[in-house]
């Protein structure tokens, strides 16, 4: 059996998947916030549970926020953790004894849809989660691309595309940069056009740079799908606006790239980090 996590900064949700991909098992625990070695036994402990409660011991994938460094072994890019900057691989699997397999929860995310999904049948897929921040993952004929340095697809710390006068240098991000996506197509950043502005204007500003965004992704990628997740993908008026504004952006003049909401919804995350075994 696969046993997957979903690793965030509020929250782990851990689940266990059968022989046939079907749910057997479920559990969601805040995230430990009583220092690394806590943390650690605390995380630990939930996948142990977990394998009792299914009486068997699983293959155990795991999605988190930013990414191993290839080379150090060390947690990067995992804001509002207690596990950014240590070498929480290496040190799980002693702890557990195993192979442990890591990946950025966008990802998981986009391989859950890729493999049998909204995207099911897709050779390229981008996956972009747009929550509390932007995240993005790829996934080409049915594997993640990963990168060298383990950030292939961070669209949303790259600088927002055609940016205007009134919105540079824009917003601080936690990366210590301004004018980040992730500032403009966000959650928070949704709500705080809307409160600017107003529902219908608010949104026409989002929807505009939501499509800016997305352009960069289908000019340097040209997947054959994005699929959006995250709390903002509940929002019905992406896929019929965003498909048009993009038009205007992209390098073709015949762009007919699907825009569509997860099949699966907040449970990608977890079911995409259990496929980083093979059934």
């Amino acid at each position: 059996m696969r046993l997957g996590v979903d690793l965030g900064g509020t929250k782990i949700e851990v689940a266990v998947f059968d022989e046939r991909g079907q749910e057997i098992f479920r559990k969601r625990a805040p995230t430990p916030r009583a220092g690394y070695d806590v943390a650690l036994e605390e995380f630990a402990n939930l996948i142990l549970d977990a394998e009792r409660q299914v009486g068997e011991r699983c293959s155990v994938g795991i999605g988190m926020p930013g990414s191993i460094a290839p080379r150090s072994g060390r947690v990067v890019n995992a804001y509002n953790t207690p596990f950014n900057g240590r070498r929480l691989k290496l040190d799980m699997e002693a702890k557990l004894g195993r192979e442990l397999r890591f990946a950025n929860d966008a990802n998981c995310f986009a391989l859950s849809e890729a493999v049998d999904g909204a995207a099911r049948g897709a050779d390229v897929v981008f996956g972009a989660i747009l929550g509390t921040g932007a995240g993005g993952g790829i996934v080409v004929g049915g594997r993640v691309l990963n990168g060298r340095h383990g950030i292939a697809g961070e669209w949303g710390h790259t600088p927002l595309p055609w940016i205007k006068r009134e919105e540079h240098p824009g917003p601080m991000c936690n990366c210590g940069r301004n004018g980040c996506i992730e500032q403009f197509v966000s959650g928070p950043a949704l709500q705080r056009e809307r409160a600017a502005h107003g529902d219908e204007n608010g949104w026409a500003i989002y929807a505009d740079r939501l499509a800016r965004a997305m352009s960069m992704i289908v000019n340097f990628l040209d997947p054959d799908v994005i699929v959006v997740g995250g709390g903002v993908s509940k929002e019905k008026r992406i896929y019929a606006s965003v498909p048009q504004l993009l038009s205007r952006y992209v390098y073709t003049q015949n762009f007919d790239t699907p825009v569509i909401p997860a099949a699966h919804g907040d449970a990608s995350g977890v079911r995409g980090a259990a496929m980083l075994w093979p059934a």
